[in-house]
């Protein structure tokens, strides 16, 4: 385990940008970045506006995806029950959007923000909070397929995230038990989890469940915010033997990461 634990975590690579101005649509403003200055916040800081409805009582999710690497429509119906389940917003619409591809076979998350100020669309916007999600074809620049570590997926920002969606594709055809909305699924689930604040990234924790060895991350085994879910191979050998075990291969949050996002203004 501890192989996948020292592993880089892409997830705390944050890009942090100070500016000022009005947050709307982009409707081909010439610098996003500051007529939206409130996504483009650190990790974690949206975590009580996504789970509350104190400031925002609408979401927005604005699903970019390169041609031919869309989520499974069964994927974003759990994805979406998973944001109702553990945050109050019922008032939850999602907006695909087809890119080209940008011809990489890798990425770093510097080039994946480089993309989303050129090609997202929706920012906050009056009482509706807006989360960017980009579906890639190319593998983290972090990856190192001989150590057997690749990434799945990274946030970058309070209202940004990728999936390394060509990784996710070709690690489940490798299984003949997990299913591509099963990876899909635990994968967003994880990754959304850090834009909620988990693990004391933005909320509080109520009792200490950090792991000393993956900042950001939990350590009570089976929670869906262990740091096995970031990495590929590590993953598969968590969904797997779940299924083994006659349970469902998705796995879910603790009580202890439970008992965070309630006090943070979650459910």
């Amino acid at each position: 385990m501890k192989k996948y634990l020292c592993a880089p975590l892409v997830l705390l690579l944050v890009f942090t940008i100070g500016c000022s101005g009005d947050d709307n649509q982009n409707n081909g403003s010439s610098n996003p970045v500051a007529d939206n200055p409130t996504n483009f916040l650190d990790i974690g800081a949206s975590a009580n506006d996504l789970l509350s409805n104190t400031n925002f009582d609408a979401l927005v999710i604005e699903v970019a995806y390169v041609s031919g690497f869309r989520p499974t429509n069964e994927t974003m119906t759990n994805f979406e029950d998973y944001i109702r389940e553990r945050t109050f917003k019922q008032n939850i619409e999602i907006v695909y959007r087809e890119l080209p591809s940008p011809n990489e076979e890798t990425l770093t998350l510097q080039e994946i923000s480089d993309l989303e100020i050129e090609n997202r669309t929706i920012y906050n916007d009056g009482t509706t909070i807006a989360v960017y999600i980009y579906f890639a074809d190319a593998a983290s620049e972090t990856d190192d397929e001989d150590e057997g570590l690749v990434t799945l997926g990274a946030v970058y920002r309070n209202t940004s995230m990728v999936i390394y969606e060509q990784t996710v594709q070709i690690l489940e055809g490798l299984s003949p038990t997990i299913s591509i909305t099963d990876v899909e699924t635990a994968t967003l689930n994880h990754e959304f989890g850090h834009l909620l604040g988990l693990v004391n990234l933005g909320t509080p924790l109520t009792n200490a469940h950090e792991d000393p060895e993956a900042e950001g991350h939990c350590d009570i085994d089976g929670c869906l915010m262990q740091a096995e879910l970031e990495f590929g191979g590590a993953m598969m050998r968590l969904l797997e033997s779940r299924t083994s075990k006659g349970l469902v291969a998705i796995p879910v949050l603790d009580a202890e990461c439970i008992l965070d996002l309630q006090n943070n203004g979650g459910r």
